[in-house]
């Protein structure tokens, strides 16, 4: 089995991708389905991949293909991005289109949610129109059972014309039956006859006006009456698609153009315009789903989604959403500071004991001191701090990040949050982007694609640095537990530590908000765009699923990036720190160098060259400030915060040092892998600089500020 996937990119021809190097007996069948309906969890158990997926609307962008065998007979799967109709408006829209007229596929599989199966039927019945060789598979069943929905499969197959097969995907149970399903629709001479929607007579005629034309250019390889409907409300990215996979162009044919030219005459005359005409058409797509529904869907418990109401009643609206976000939000550090304590104790004694043991094997070697000193006190012991800081938060962080998008609360997140994204003309969208950039800012910047607005993706992408990620946490929990909650107090000083940091990350989201506006204002004018963000049920978390996907899809991916960043980094700062020109190291003359800039912000020298160095991986921020204080040359490890605050204190650390390190921490320029995927996203080299300039002066903005304030005020000396 093997696993590819395409990024979407602008254009409909590039949102096309190629299939898997398809045998000559392998069939291509798409999967195509709303957001948030098992598809992606059908993919995953037919191929064997472990293909992300999340209860969380719009998430997947890109087209997932895998290969599977069923009796005998072999298939490449090709996952579609979750989309509502293929009358597109977004990007995900186009790939599923694109992919179902020029993609080759033998067939589709259509999968629907039977908790609202009437709204999924919209989707279904347009892909009939353009692919009758598609099997509808009804998934989660067994949460339709729950809630008191029977669905009678047989009288939904006589309404549709089409095969329908039932599934619980979450157990494994009818996949079988659904790649017979697709076997026979792929190996039967003629394709089944769906339903016909049926329009208003002026459409309907207007669209036979087209249609012998289109029978003699297309020759079978598109429906002529589905394409006659998408003709009459002209698409350009549609047309750009046709002239390169059909080497026809219906905008250069006359008599086509003549033909269309006298439909419009004729909707015109019936009353219609571009508007009506796309109202009309949904509306008879919906009047054909609710007729369909109607004698196949049956409801035992009338008030099955009461308990989804209740929660969206406190979850979503004005009053209770936001407190109970933000004391979730709380709880969710305090849990994570809390426990990752002791095992990321453990982990640092495991790795320093590793470390002493590779420095007896130098000296058995008789290696030289300064190779001894670049391999182990640089590049091993500063990846080494990394390992240990980073992994204990993150195994925490991801696994309760997942649990709650598996649970569907945070597209309600997305809810609350949209009208305050719309108030700085962004995309509420970005609210997602930014919740994933608490885990990784460079995650959070690939999670901008699911914006379809490339403006709006353009400001998600530049200010998503100003949440921290998760290397930054260390630094602003050790400094608020050591000036301003107490290095004594167990369990108190922890939960006084989230509240402290939960405020902190506010100010960011403040400062992600405000400037949104500001770009909104300025460099990216525009109206923020309207998005459709489906309410998903809430599900019971899948535990040892969520805890699979979180530890390989997230943390083991994201520090494996900080690692190979960190090994090379290391090296860096233990040259910088024992390399000496006129007497002093290189650090030193840095730090001397940024001292009156550094006292400006409130902070000093060293802190700035902390950070400077600190730009490879935020983790190693606190141990080079360590070493730099120490002249030791080599990162030290003070996991002790009462000896850590007594080494800074005797080096001049006030309050105010305190409350604009941390500010400095929260906005300075995102660490280098982040840098690197907002290169690769923009393929830019001046948006790059901008988002580090922007949280950057942000950070020097708001230092400089508060420290001005407090030696005016005299709560601080000049």
């Amino acid at each position: 089995m093997g696993l590819t996937k395409t990024s979407t990119g602008a254009g409909a021809a590039g949102l096309r991708p190629a299939p898997l190097n398809p045998g000559p007996q392998d069939r291509v069948i798409a999967l195509a389905g709303n957001p948030n309906v098992g598809k992606s969890t059908i993919f995953n158990a037919l191929t064997g991949l472990r293909q992300h997926t999340g209860n969380w609307p719009g998430k997947t962008v890109a087209t997932a293909q895998g290969r599977c065998v069923h009796r005998g007979c072999a298939y490449i799967l090709v996952d579609l991005p979750g989309t509502y109709s293929l009358m597109p408006h977004s990007a995900e829209e186009e790939v599923a289109r694109d992919f179902l007229c020029f993609g080759g596929a033998d067939g589709a599989v259509v999968v629907c949610d039977a908790t609202c199966l009437e709204r999924n039927l919209n989707l279904v019945l347009q892909t009939l129109e353009l692919e009758p060789r598609a099997v509808i598979c009804v998934n989660l069943l067994d949460e339709a059972e729950q809630k008191g929905i029977q669905i009678d499969l047989a009288a939904l197959a006589k309404r549709l014309g089409a095969p329908v097969v039932g599934t619980k995907a979450g157990r494994g149970e009818g996949l079988d039956a659904l790649m017979d399903a697709a076997t026979a629709l792929a190996d039967a001479p003629q394709p089944p006859v769906p339903v016909p929607v049926h329009y208003p007579v002026a459409i309907e005629e207007a669209a036979a006006r087209l249609g012998p034309l289109l029978r003699q250019r297309l020759a079978g390889r598109l429906p002529e009456r589905w394409l006659a409907l998408r003709l009459l409300e002209p698409d350009k990215a549609l047309l750009d698609a046709l002239t390169q996979a059909l080497n026809w162009d219906p905008r250069t044919d006359l008599q086509v153009q003549d033909a269309l030219t006298e439909a419009w005459e004729g909707l015109k005359a019936a009353g219609f315009n571009p508007g009506t005409l796309e109202d009309s058409i949904a509306a008879a797509l919906v009047r054909t789903a609710e007729s369909i529904c109607r004698a196949a869907v049956r409801h035992t418990h009338p008030d099955s989604q009461s308990r989804d109401r209740k929660l969206d009643r406190l979850l979503t609206s004005r009053r209770t959403g936001v407190p109970l976000m933000l004391l979730l939000l709380a709880g969710i550090f305090w849990l994570t500071i809390q426990g990752a304590n002791y095992p990321s104790e453990l982990l640092s004694k495991g790795l320093f004991w590793v470390q002493e043991r590779l420095s007896a094997l130098f000296a058995a070697c008789n290696a030289p001191s300064w190779l001894h000193g670049a391999l182990v006190l640089g590049v091993y012991r500063v990846l080494a701090w990394v390992v240990s800081v980073m992994l204990p938060p993150m195994a925490i962080f991801f696994p309760i990040f997942t649990l709650l998008e598996d649970f569907g609360y945070l597209p309600r997140v997305a809810f609350v949050l949209d009208h305050a994204f719309q108030k700085a003309k962004a995309c509420g969208k970005q609210c997602l982007s930014m919740c994933m950039g608490f885990g990784c800012n460079a995650a959070g910047v690939v999670g901008c694609r699911i914006i379809d607005s490339p403006r709006e993706r353009l400001i998600a992408i530049l200010t998503n640095s100003f949440v921290p990620c998760n290397g930054r946490f260390p630094t602003l929990i050790a400094i608020i537990t050591m000036f301003f909650a107490g290095t004594q107090g167990g369990i108190w000083r922890s939960l006084l530590s989230a509240i402290l940091l939960t405020g902190v990350i506010l100010l960011g989201v403040f400062m992600t908000f405000w400037t949104s506006r500001l770009l909104s204002g300025t460099l990216l004018k525009g109206v923020p765009s309207s998005f459709v963000l489906e309410l998903p049920p809430y599900r019971r978390p899948r535990i040892r699923q969520v805890i699979v996907r979180s530890v390989l899809d997230r943390t083991l991916f994201v520090l494996g990036r900080a690692a190979a960043v960190a090994a090379p980094a290391g090296l860096v700062i233990w040259l910088c720190a024992n390399l000496s020109v006129g007497g002093m190291s290189l650090l030193c003359w840095c730090t001397r160098f940024l001292e009156p800039l550094g006292h400006l912000l409130g902070l000093d020298g060293a802190i700035l060259a902390a950070f400077l160095l600190g730009f490879p991986a935020n983790e190693i921020v606190v141990p080079i400030l360590i070493m730099t204080y120490l002249a030791t040359g080599t990162l030290q490890d003070m996991g002790d915060l009462n000896a850590l605050h007594q080494l800074l204190v005797s080096h001049g650390w006030t309050w105010l040092t305190a409350v604009c390190t941390l500010l400095f921490s929260m906005f300075h320029w995102p660490c280098s892998t982040t840098c690197i995927t907002i290169a690769k996203e923009t393929r830019s080299v001046k948006w790059t600089l901008l988002a580090v300039l922007l949280p950057t002066a942000s950070g020097m903005l708001l230092c400089a500020a508060t420290a001005f304030a407090a030696r005016l005020l005299g709560l601080a000396p000049w």
